[in-house]
């Protein structure tokens, strides 16, 4: 069962060298590129905000200082903004604050300085190709293909900078999930196999969550558990309820 349950959700089970288990709740590329879309706009009105300073301080210090200095700026935007904010103790740029968002090392740690170095610094090659355009001033816009396809590829959703890291992102903040309880069935059944704590509590979350979903999702998730039940379709949806009652009447 462990298998499917992967399939239908992003919590994650890593075991540490220690034996000790965490358990993550890995981001898809959806919450992660509205993140970067956010620190992509409060970065361009930072940059906005300082062109206008830059443009009357060009009066008293000169338009090629001021030049140099927007420059500058843009440089530390553009390569270490992300990389402070990440390698601080919240472990997330403003963007990824916003969405609940935070990066971590595979182990669930926090990442040091020099993996949000080398995740940020290797964006560049997740931003290929890169797409040329001319209402930029002819500057070229990143793609991100190559991010996209690596997280498409890696069942953690790691893009390129975060494989070399050893990074992921999680969800920082987890609401617990509603429940809505389907109606439990007339008698309780004893599950042909014995289950795992983790596969006890993902039974008796289908009974609780049950209600919230239509009879088709009911189907997809339970035939999922197909080497538990036995069968497939409503017979199998009667049947994991019936586990499920069973497992929280001994409770």
């Amino acid at each position: 069962m462990e298998d499917s349950t992967l399939r239908i959700d992003t919590l994650q089970a890593i075991e540490l060298a220690e034996g000790v288990e965490v358990r993550l709740r890995i981001a898809g590329p959806l919450p992660r590129g509205i993140a970067m879309a956010i620190d992509l706009i409060i970065q361009m009105l930072i940059l906005i905000a300082g062109a206008f300073v830059l443009v009357f301080a060009g009066v008293a210090i000169g338009f090629q200082v001021a030049m140099g200095i927007f420059l500058l700026v843009w440089f530390f935007m553009r390569w270490w903004y992300p990389v402070f904010f990440e390698a601080s103790k919240r472990g997330a740029t403003p963007g990824k604050r916003m969405m609940g968002l935070r990066v971590v090392q595979t182990s669930g740690a926090p990442i040091t300085f020099g993996q949000s170095i080398l995740r940020n610094f290797l964006r560049w090659i997740d931003e290929m190709p890169l797409w040329p355009t001319v209402w930029t001033s002819g500057l070229p816009v990143p793609t991100m293909a190559f991010g996209l396809a690596a997280c498409m590829a890696t069942k953690r959703f790691q893009r390129l900078g975060d494989l070399a890291a050893g990074t992921v992102v999680i969800y920082d903040r987890v609401l617990p999930e509603p429940s809505a309880p389907a109606p439990p069935p007339m008698e309780a059944a004893r599950p042909a196999m014995a289950l795992r704590p983790e596969e006890v509590r993902a039974v008796v979350a289908f009974r609780e969550r049950a209600g919230f979903w239509s009879e088709g999702r009911q189907v997809e998730i339970a035939n999922h558990a197909k080497e538990l039940t036995g069968a497939d379709g409503r017979r199998g949806v009667t049947r994991i309820m019936a586990i499920a009652h069973w497992l929280q009447e001994r409770r």
